[in-house]
C-alpha cells in the first residue's frame, strides 16, 4: 500500500527499527527491490534522485505507485536530494508521495525559507476521491456541504510529506579518499528551531556519514551520541519530526543497527546495491553471446537484493508488517 513518509516512518520511530531507502535507476531494480521487501515482510520507501528521474522519465512513476498500491508492503515512493523548488513541483505533479528539498548548502536563513517553502506546497497538494457514502470517515461534517460536495482526500495519496535537511553530509572522493564536501554535523538546538520553523516532516542529519563509497582503509564513524541528543531534544519541544540518515553505503553494520535503534527511522542505500547490480552485470556480459535482458538482468537483481536483504535486516525491518 502506499504511504507518505511521514506515515511509513511513524511504525519504525515507535518501535525502534529504520525503512531502508533504496535509489533505483530503472523499473528492473524497481522490481527486484519490490520483490525482496515483500519476501522479508518488510516496508520500503523507493528514493529517486532528480538525475535518475531525468534517466527513467516521469511517466514511469504511475507505474511505481499502482505497483506499490498493490503490494502487501507499505511503500513510499520519494524524490531524494531535490535541488530546487521546480525540482519538488515536477515530483508532486509526477505522483511521489513524499519528496526531499535539499538546502543544507545554503546559509542556514536560506534554507529555512526554501524549505518552508516546499513544505506549504507539499502538504497543499492532496489528491481527492469520490465518496458516496455518508458513513465514510472523510464526509464533510457539515450537512449542507454534503449535500453539494462529494469528494474527500483519499485513503491512498494524503499530503505529500517533506525531507529537509541540516547539517551536510558531504561526499567522499572514491579515489583520493578526501571528503569532496565540507562536512557539517548538526546540533541538537539547531534541528529544533529549523523543524519549528519549517515543518519539515523528517530531518536528515549530519552525524558522520558520507555520500558515496568508502575508500579502502577509511573508517567512518556514526556519532551516536549526537544522534541521541538530537532525538531528545526534538521530543523534549514536542515535537514529531522523524530523523533520517544519508550516505548509509560502506558503513559498519552495527553502527546502521545502532543508529536505527537509537532514533533513525530511515536509512539511505544507494551505492552499496548498484555496485552489486552493475559488478555482476559486467561480469555477465563477459559473455558476448547474451544479449537478451531476461537472461541479462535475472543475475543482476539477485546480486542487489543479495546486497538489500542484507540491509533490511540490519535496520530491523524485516517481519515488521504487523507494525501498519
Amino acid at each position: 500500500m502506499l504511504y507518505n513518509m511521514k506515515e511509513i516512518l511513524a511504525a519504525a520511530d515507535q518501535n525502534g527499527f529504520a525503512v531502508p531507502a533504496f535509489n533505483i535507476s530503472n523499473y528492473a531494480m524497481f522490481n527486484g527491490i519490490m520483490d525482496i521487501s515483500e519476501k522479508m515482510n518488510a516496508p520500503v520507501i523507493i528514493e529517486i534522485h532528480p538525475n535518475e528521474l531525468k534517466h527513467i522519465g516521469t511517466d514511469v512513476i504511475a507505474a511505481f505507485k499502482l505497483r506499490a498500491s498493490q503490494s502487501k508492503a507499505p511503500v513510499c515512493i520519494h524524490l531524494d536530494h531535490g535541488a530546487s523548488f521546480e525540482n519538488v513541483i515536477a515530483a508532486i505533479r509526477a505522483g511521489f508521495t513524499s519528496v526531499m528539498i535539499d538546502a543544507s548548502a545554503l546559509p542556514y536563513d536560506e534554507n529555512v525559507a526554501l524549505t518552508r517553502k516546499v513544505v506549504e506546497a507539499a502538504h497543499a497538494a492532496v489528491t481527492y476521491t469520490t465518496v458516496e457514502d455518508v458513513s465514510d470517515c472523510r464526509m464533510c461534517a457539515d450537512l449542507e456541504d454534503r449535500k453539494k460536495w462529494h469528494y474527500a482526500p483519499s485513503f491512498f495519496a494524503g499530503d505529500v510529506s517533506v525531507e529537509g535537511e541540516l547539517g551536510n553530509v558531504g561526499s567522499i572522493d572514491e579515489i583520493t579518499g578526501k571528503v569532496t564536501e565540507g562536512m557539517h554535523f548538526t546540533e541538537p538546538e539547531e534541528a529544533v528551531s529549523f523543524i519549528k520553523e519549517t515543518g519539515v516532516d523528517c530531518l536528515a542529519i549530519g552525524i558522520g556519514t558520507s555520500h558515496g563509497l568508502y575508500p579502502k582503509g577509511f573508517v567512518p564513524h556514526i556519532q551516536i551520541d549526537r544522534l541521541k541528543a538530537i532525538r531528545k531534544a526534538i521530543k523534549n519541544a514536542g515535537l514529531d519530526t522523524k530523523l533520517v540518515l544519508h550516505g548509509g553505503s560502506g558503513n559498519p553494520n552495527e553502527e546502521l543497527t545502532q543508529a536505527a535503534k537509537n532514533g533513525i527511522s530511515k536509512i539511505n542505500i544507494s551505492s552499496d546495491i548498484k555496485k552489486a547490480y552493475y559488478s555482476k552485470m559486467k561480469e555477465v556480459l563477459e559473455n558476448d553471446k547474451l544479449r537478451e535482458p531476461n537472461e541479462i538482468e535475472p543475475l543482476c537483481i539477485r546480486a542487489m537484493q543479495e546486497v538489500a536483504a542484507d540491509r533490511i535486516r540490519w535496520f530491523g525491518a524485516d517481519n515488521t508488517l504487523g507494525y501498519y
